[in-house]
């Protein structure tokens, strides 16, 4: 990666992080999946397609949880790996090395 792809991804991974963290965000996944397994106990024994749907919204939240995460961890690689080139370029400038 180039050094803008490098500050792009620890930019997104930092807003991916504070999404993570975000009360709002992880009480609204929360209530969605707490009202996803009451509809899908709920469900009569013989609807299957409903079953179905809700089994894979319930999912769905763990999956945008995994992304959220994935970026989060990506971007913090990308914020090191900037930091290591800042810290590369201040000994090549200290040392007259261009």
């Amino acid at each position: 990666m180039n050094e803008d792809e490098l500050h792009s991804a620890a930019s997104r991974g930092s807003h991916a992080e504070g999404l993570l963290k975000d009360e709002l965000l992880s009480e609204s996944f929360a209530k969605l999946e707490e009202a996803y397994i009451a509809t899908w106990r709920s469900t009569n024994f013989d609807d299957v397609a409903a079953r179905e749907k809700l089994f894979i919204a319930i999912n769905v939240i763990g999956k945008v949880k995994e992304h959220l995460g994935k970026i989060a961890a990506n971007g913090g690689l990308a914020k090191a790996e900037v930091e290591e080139m800042v810290r590369a370029a201040e000994r090549k400038k200290r040392f007259g090395i261009f």
